[in-house]
């Protein structure tokens, strides 16, 4: 019996008690819900008057089309076609998504890459602004600057300086075209120091084993005596101090006579500088300036720049490896970059957390990097292209008086009153400190030698130690005590192939230590 609504077997049959027509339970129960009457006579229906019959479930009826062979294959076949046309259909859906992806993928791409072109048309727009509006105010002034420095012979005061709101005054900032000088420079010379061996005329551990006294050069006024830095001009062999005179004095080693006996300066001279090229001489002082001197072929040095931008005493100079720039670090908390051909200010450079100011500044041998030490006993690391501050290295008691950066370009060295700290420039960290004297005794210089094989250190004594490594020892090779009498040595310099000490202290000499020429101890 089939249903009369279906037209097939039922498998849940029902039979009406009006009509006597069998049905499937599951459609009758929807024609009644929707309906409410007989789908064949029209009658009034309602789910009382259908009356389930109960089949055998062992076996369920079979519709006509599986009751026969023929009719199971054409069964199979209409399914076949039916699944084969569903997968056709899946098929194009899938090329359809395929393609509607690929293209949103296009258009994405598209606007990452023009959105990224914005970016950088906008960086470079704001840049471009910023540069117009701290040359505006350097061209307007510029007839005023160039009557002011003929007038004072090539010196800059720090009234002509342009002021920006707030009366800061503005700098132009290091161009891109620096940035590419300062970078070539750093690749040259670190390519150079991997393949640089070391001197074959570096003076041997044995022979600083036996180094002292064989020159003293008293240098500087005995009524205001002391001597605060030391440089060396190695091609020249000329040594120059910096005194509490006010005074700079470059002295021939050799000959031991005094060149040149540089005055300008109303305060003690803090720092001093050679530039390798262009005979050019820098001096900073606690008179908030910083004068460069010219050299001339008869020995003599003139005063080309007079430098005012710092509120404070300056207290270290230090020259970049390029022998065109240089910066000044000063107790106004800023460090300022020059070029050193105009003498201009290209950059004044202040941390937000620093008010005790700068004490100490050392370029990294490669050029990329800025060392400064603040009187709050905190080592400071600049990236130079950015003028940002890098890495800071805590733990120093005291003001950071000296810094040094080795040539092998992976230890700084710093001194402070507790003594001195090597720090790891690679893993940033300290692996080393030297407490060397008591704790009323400060430890006031630093210096690694050219090869970056011995360390020298000066406090109430100098202390020469032999470069070792992270885990290594560092043996102190030689104590040489300090004959001023005065209990500071101020500064400690190596010369060339540290073949002597160049040593200044409270008075008014300047000390080198060594060996004779014919190998023997002498003092002079």
């Amino acid at each position: 019996m089939n249903c009369s609504i279906s037209g097939e077997v039922p498998e849940e049959p029902v039979v009406s008690k009006n009509s006597g027509l069998l049905f499937e339970k599951r459609l009758i129960e929807r024609h009644i819900a929707d309906y409410g009457k007989c789908p064949v006579t029209g009658e009034s229906l309602t789910l009382d008057d259908i009356v389930p019959i109960k089949t055998g479930k062992i076996v369920k009826p079979r519709s006509l089309t599986a009751a026969s062979i023929p009719g199971m294959l054409g069964m199979f076949q209409n399914e076949w076609d039916a699944l084969m046309l569903s997968n056709f259909a899946l098929e194009q859906q899938l090329h359809a998504a395929r393609q509607e992806l690929s293209h949103a993928l296009y258009q994405h791409d598209a606007a990452c890459r023009v959105i990224a072109r914005l970016k950088k048309e906008r960086d470079e727009a704001r840049s471009f602004l910023v540069q117009a509006e701290r040359q505006l105010p350097l061209l307007a002034s510029t007839a005023v600057a160039a009557n002011a420095s003929a007038l004072s012979n090539g010196k800059r005061a720090a009234e002509d300086e342009d002021l920006g709101p707030g009366a800061k005054r503005m700098r132009p900032g290091i161009s891109q075209n620096i940035i590419a000088e300062l970078t070539d420079c750093n690749t040259a010379l670190s390519k150079q120091r991997k393949s640089r061996q070391i001197s074959p005329t570096l003076a041997p551990l044995e022979a600083l084993e036996r180094y002292t006294q064989v020159h003293s050069h008293p240098l500087h006024k005995t009524t205001k005596a002391g001597i605060t830095s030391i440089d060396i001009n190695f091609s020249k062999d000329i040594i120059a101090t910096g005194g509490v005179d006010s005074n700079a004095v470059l002295l021939h080693r050799t000959s031991g006579q005094i060149i040149s006996t540089l005055s300008g300066h109303s305060k003690k001279v803090t720092s001093v500088k050679f530039v390798a090229q262009n005979d050019l001489f820098l001096s900073g002082s606690a008179d908030k300036t910083v004068r460069v001197w010219q050299g001339s072929e008869d020995g003599n040095y003139e005063c080309c720049h007079v430098l005012k931008e710092h509120a404070a005493g300056v207290q270290a100079v230090t020259v970049h490896a390029t022998n065109n720039y240089f910066v000044t670090a000063s107790l106004d908390s800023t460090w300022c970059f020059y070029d050193l051909s105009s003498g201009s200010c290209l950059a004044q450079v202040a941390h937000p957390s620093d008010s005790q100011g700068y004490t100490s500044a050392a370029f990294h041998p490669d050029g990329l990097i800025l060392g400064t030490g603040t009187s709050d006993a905190v080592v400071r690391i600049w990236d130079v292209k950015s003028q940002g501050n890098v890495a800071n290295f805590d733990g120093h008691t005291g003001a950071v008086s000296a810094i040094s950066f080795s040539e092998n370009g992976y230890f700084l060295a710093t001194a402070a009153h507790d003594g001195v700290k090597l720090w790891d420039l690679r893993k940033l960290k300290n692996f080393r400190s030297f407490e060397l004297y008591d704790s009323n005794t400060p430890t006031n210089s630093v210096d690694f030698d050219y090869s970056g094989s011995y360390l020298a250190i000066a406090g109430s004594d100098i202390r020469v130690y032999q470069v070792g490594t992270v885990k290594t020892e560092w043996n102190c090779l030689k104590t040489l005590p300090d004959l001023s009498g005065t209990g500071k040595v101020t500064s400690v310099k190596f010369g060339p192939d540290a073949k002597y000490l160049a040593v200044g202290s409270m008075d008014h000499n300047l000390r080198m230590f060594g060996l004779s020429e014919d190998g023997v101890p002498e003092e002079s």
